[in-house]
């Protein structure tokens, strides 16, 4: 700028000769342009929020580096030396790590409109949350999206379309094979969701209706949503004897379907099967060989959470619970169903001990919850065989069912799975508050359980790794581009955390505990988490593909 006027002060002196008012007025805007440069440079940088000190993971995997990020409005605009720089905000994270915002790959959203500002989810430190897992998904999905957006969201919030959801507006819970119409009505319903915002299908194969489809009427309606960029999310078929078919079958849908596969909560269930994650964990490696797009998301914990009536067979609660309560009814068919039932207790989520089946949510006897399947035999006057337990499980299905806590899973087979390069950490979480009952620990404390127990306590993986799999590996398995890194232009989520300190405090004992160690949370641009102290900010935005 100041070459240019000199130029100019040159060019004009040279065509005007008698000019010297000229000369002195282009004197005295150099000057001024000077002293403004000179002023401009002395004048320290401003950002809203400035974070200083802090040991950056940005996300990538790498190592940490010492430095500063600077955020206006609701992005990054610098990163590294802003020691001369000031802000309206300055959080001082010496001693803390500062990386991307945690991204949840499975989360059951459902309760939201109640609990619209996510704090179990914030306060561990997640910024962006997937819903819609398992098959089960809000219908219908544009206008609950748009209603979303209107009460506004603690956190970022996606939805994937459920399997189930779709099969049920179609068909009810009806076991057998669609109609070539019903089909194209399901097809018409992902599609619409898709073009409302859907980041891809998710399946609950285990689950009703979904346990009722067969492989081809997944691989169609899943090429509806790998057409529209979508991806595959699958609560497999089976996860205990039945486990490695169940991993060909979503195999053989990737392929089908030509869709990204994420084998979600990825788990070995039951004694039998203990072990057998790296046969499972071989045929990812062996399909990934091939061309084919299959990655895994995990929670930390050594026992799942679900309803009681997933140790039912799934053909006796086929039609809903009127027609499950005629099938018990009958003697037979009582029989049948019982044997299934001590079958899945002995070889299934029972763990072959009635302490294992944990009450979690017990709408008609809330006594119940935190307490195990033994104990309720117990206070029955029962011994605790499984023939007894079978027998509650269909008296608790009558009364409406249940949740309960499974511990019926091998730690061997949990740090397995978390090491494996294709495996994300994602919670299989449900909002949730204190007081509203027994819940998993997950839904607490899954972020912090892998920084504190299996980083830094058991040194399962590193800490950048662990922070790959909870912020850049998931957005690019959504297909986010401006969020999961902490680079400039990218959105401002951002997590500071001591990594000497953090640690999930929710047990299976007692669950209702949030986490200790996460400073700060930013979302957005804005804080939700300050100082270890959740605001009430509805800072998220719905997010749509």
């Amino acid at each position: 700028m100041l070459r240019f006027f000199r130029s100019l002060r040159q060019r004009l002196l040279t065509e005007n000769k008698f000019s010297q008012y000229l000369q002195y007025a282009v004197g005295k805007i150099l000057f001024f342009l000077l002293l403004f440069s000179v002023l401009g440079c002395a004048s320290p940088e401003t950002f809203d929020i400035l974070i200083k000190n802090g040991q950056i993971l940005d996300g990538s995997g790498g190592e940490p580096y010492q430095g500063d990020v600077g955020i206006n409005g609701d992005k990054i605009v610098a990163i590294g030396d802003l020691s001369e720089a000031k802000g309206k905000m300055e959080i001082d994270a010496r001693g803390l790590v500062v990386s991307p915002g945690f991204i949840d790959l499975h989360t059951h959203l459902d309760p939201i409109l109640e609990l619209s500002d996510c704090e179990s989810h914030v306060r561990q430190g997640v910024t962006t949350a997937l819903g819609g897992p398992d098959g089960s998904s809000p219908w219908p999905f544009g206008h609950y999206l748009d209603s979303l957006a209107q009460i506004g969201v603690g956190m970022n919030v996606a939805y994937l379309i459920g399997h189930n959801t779709v099969r049920r507006n179609v068909m009810g819970l009806d076991n057998r094979a669609p109609t070539a119409q019903e089909l194209s009505d399901m097809k018409d319903q992902i599609a619409q969701a898709m073009q409302e915002g859907a980041f891809g299908i998710s399946t609950g194969l285990k689950y009703l209706p979904g346990t009722f489809s067969n492989v081809n009427e997944v691989i169609e309606l899943s090429k509806v949503a790998s057409a529209r960029g979508g991806i595959y999310t699958s609560h497999l078929r089976e996860e205990g004897l039945g486990l490695l078919e169940s991993v060909r079958e979503a195999i053989v849908i990737s392929k089908e379907a030509d869709i990204p596969v994420v084998l979600t909560h990825h788990k070995v269930v039951g004694k039998p099967m203990w072990g057998k994650s790296e046969i499972t964990l071989s045929m990812v490696d062996s399909a990934r060989s091939s061309g084919l797009d299959i990655k895994i998301d995990q929670y930390p914990y050594n026992a799942s959470y679900t309803g009681i009536g997933i140790l039912i067979p799934s053909w006796a609660r086929a039609g809903g619970n009127e027609a499950f309560r005629q099938r018990i009814s009958d003697p037979a068919l009582r029989d049948s169903v019982k044997a299934g039932i001590v079958f899945n207790l002995i070889n299934d989520r029972g763990g072959a001990d009635l302490n294992r089946v944990q009450f979690a949510k017990v709408a008609w006897m809330p006594d119940l919850e935190g307490k195990t399947l033994g104990y309720w035999c117990q206070l029955q006057g029962l011994e605790p065989t499984m023939e007894n337990g079978a027998d509650l499980v269909i008296e608790a299905q009558l009364n409406g069912g249940a949740s309960c806590v499974f511990h019926a899973m091998d730690e061997a087979d949990v740090e397995r799975i978390m090491k494996h390069p294709q495996t994300m950490i994602a919670s299989d979480g449900r909002l949730v508050k204190p007081g509203m009952g027994h819940p998993h620990p997950r839904w607490y404390g899954t972020f912090p359980r892998v920084l504190g127990h299996y980083v830094r306590e058991k040194k399962t993986i590193s800490l950048p790794e662990a922070i790959y799999k909870m912020t850049q590996f998931p957005a690019m398995t959504m297909g986010l581009q401006d969020r999961g890194l902490l680079r400039e232009e990218m959105k401002a989520d951002i997590v500071i955390f001591n990594p000497n300190t953090v640690t999930d405090k929710a047990t299976f004992e007692n669950p209702h505990q949030y986490p200790e160690g996460i400073s700060w949370v930013i979302i957005n641009g804005q804080l939700s988490v300050a100082r270890g102290e959740f605001q009430a900010l509805k800072a998220g935005r719905v997010l749509r593909k």
